[in-house]
């Protein structure tokens, strides 16, 4: 369905950060974000039929207002299946993308590459990566950096994502966790110390599958206790990532997180000859759908 607007949202809207577990809701006025709330009723608690009843209890809760959704809400598990903008994109280029399911509710449609037989996509990330640029959070050129269950690293040029890459490195962190033979030595707590820094040197040599068996046979030699055995494979499998971006050359990366895991990703880049920068993901978030709500007017 397209429903044609003339006009941006306006002083007044609300936006959703809708993955696949949580959610996060904004209220934005005249720029600024004067409410805000994060709840478990991603997109895989909700049926297919209850996205209308789910938008209308937001309204409720927090005003009857024009609606910005992103995320995993427009993916084939969510609402409506959004085709992606293909890079190189702008916020100009995603706001003709956006889907209208009325005049006044939108989804974001998400990015893709398909280039030299590379295949990737994201939903969600486009507008954190391209708000932090918009709020000079980032530079407008350079390497930004979204860790979690899948990492995304984008490389920006002139404010505009010209090519990503995703990782599936928090994913394999929990498979490891939950299954197989490791399981029971990683249920422990992961920590920024000695093991992680260990995992991240062992990381630099990319030998993943082998380093992994590793942990299991210093247990059995007597070589690391398993209260380490967490930190040191979260250090491997971030630093093999890590590794693997930054093998090209270092720099300046710019890490969209929270403080804890952007902390594990910034001692990672740092091992790797690279200058890392957190930055809080939230806020990048807030400002690129208040951009992307400007540009609907453009």
């Amino acid at each position: 369905m397209t429903v044609p607007i003339a006009q941006p949202f306006g002083d007044a809207f609300l936006a959703v950060d809708w993955g696949t577990t949580n959610r996060r809701v904004y209220r934005i006025e005249a720029g600024h974000v004067v409410a805000t709330d994060r709840d478990a009723r991603g997109v895989t608690a909700i049926a297919r039929d209850g996205f209308p009843a789910a938008v209308a209890e937001i309204r409720t809760r927090f005003g009857d207002l024009p609606m910005l959704l992103a995320g995993m809400v427009g993916s084939t598990i969510g609402w409506r299946d959004v085709p992606y903008v293909m890079v190189p994109a702008g916020f100009a280029g995603i706001a003709r993308g956006l889907a209208w399911i009325d005049a006044r509710t939108a989804i974001v449609p998400g990015l893709s590459v398909l280039a030299d037989g590379r295949a990737d996509v994201m939903r969600g990330e486009e507008v954190q990566l391209l708000g932090a640029v918009a709020a000079g959070l980032v530079p407008a050129d350079g390497l930004l950096c979204q860790p979690g269950t899948h990492c995304k690293w984008a490389r920006v040029e002139a404010s505009v994502v010209v090519d990503f890459t995703t990782a599936m490195t928090g994913e394999l962190f929990a498979l490891l966790r939950g299954h197989g033979l490791l399981s029971t030595q990683l249920a422990g707590a992961v920590s920024p110390g000695a093991a992680f820094r260990d995992g991240v040197e062992a990381g630099k040599r990319r030998d993943l599958s082998a380093a992994l068996f590793g942990i299991r046979a210093s247990k059995l030699l007597g070589q690391r206790d398993d209260a380490d055995a967490p930190s040191y494979a979260s250090g491997l499998l971030i630093g093999s990532d890590v590794a693997v971006r930054l093998a090209s050359g270092a720099g300046d990366v710019h890490i969209l997180s929270d403080p804890d895991l952007g902390g594990l990703y910034a001692i990672a880049v740092a091992a790797n000859g690279g200058t890392p920068h957190v930055v809080d993901s939230h806020a990048a978030f807030a400002a690129g759908i208040i951009a992307l709500s400007r540009a609907l007017g453009e």
